[in-house]
């Protein structure tokens, strides 16, 4: 199997899960469990997709999630298992999940499509594997959730584990760190400026432009810190290995079964991305 279906399928699956990052009834939720998310909004993501973790540290988080500073992580987990427990973070997250999602799609979850795709998805899900890939793994050992709209976001959400674990192993045989394939990112220039994106992860003005310079001694950005020839090959070869190492579940439906199930999805996806559901419009 050609290693373009693995970005294929993720790229029209993504939606579906992802817009629990971004759903207004986080706020609801996780406030009713006791975070203040007015004065720490990071406390609306690290915790909650650590939860399958168990209550792993700070430190743990860091690395795994790979892309964020230590800072904004240890601010996101300040005193996160001592406001609610892993377990009550997971049923949150799932109340998060049915509610938006029966807010984004509507009827669309009440077909037979979102029943078939998720069985689909379960399936493929099924084919990967835990080694070295420690948020798949969490979120493997959760009981699948009912219905059918809620065991197909479990299953999207397992397959995105999966994809961004072999993707954060990918940069450490490139010998990048989180912060550096941020900037190699900003550098490429098809979607983040740097501005955002260092807020986003919460990095530094220094420790960017540090970051920055180092990718100048290796030859990966010029003085512009816009790639180069050789940080283009490098990025390129990130992301082929990426999909590559994605390919597990794909290659247990065949091409013609992940076609199908991108079929059953896109209306979904489509839904939600029109809907401000994933930030963007």
């Amino acid at each position: 199997m050609d290693p373009s279906v693995s970005r294929a399928c993720w790229r029209t699956l993504e939606p579906v899960h992802a817009m629990v990052y971004f759903a207004p009834e986080v706020a609801e939720e996780y406030a009713a469990l006791g975070y203040d998310l007015a004065a720490n909004r990071a406390a609306a993501y690290f915790p909650a997709r650590a939860a399958a973790l168990g209550a792993v540290s700070a430190g743990v988080v860091q690395a795994v999630f790979h892309g964020f500073a230590p800072r904004a992580v240890d601010a996101g987990m300040h005193r996160a298992w001592e406001i609610a427990t892993p377990g009550q973070l997971v049923q949150a997250r799932l109340r998060v999940a049915d509610r938006a999602l029966r807010r984004l799609c509507g009827d669309l979850l009440d077909g037979p499509e979102v029943a078939a795709a998720a069985g689909l998805a379960r399936e493929a899900s099924a084919a990967c594997t835990p080694d070295g890939r420690a948020l798949y793994a969490g979120g493997a050992r959760l009981p699948w959730p009912e219905p059918a709209h809620l065991q197909l976001w479990h299953a999207v959400g397992l397959l995105r584990e999966f994809r961004g674990d072999g993707h954060v192993s990918a940069l450490v045989v490139e010998g990048l760190s989180g912060l550096e394939a941020g900037v190699l990112q900003v550098a490429q220039g098809d979607a983040w400026t740097r501005e955002p994106l260092r807020k986003t992860r919460g990095w530094t003005t220094e420790q960017w432009d540090a970051a920055v310079a180092g990718l100048q001694e290796r030859g990966l950005v010029d003085a512009d810190a816009q790639l180069t020839e050789q940080g283009r090959t490098v990025r390129q070869r990130v992301e082929d290995r990426t999909d590559e190492l994605a390919l597990p579940p794909w290659r247990r439906l065949g091409e013609e079964r992940c076609s199908q199930l991108r079929a059953l999805v896109r209306p979904l996806s489509k839904a939600i991305v029109a809907a401000g559901g994933i930030g963007i419009r």
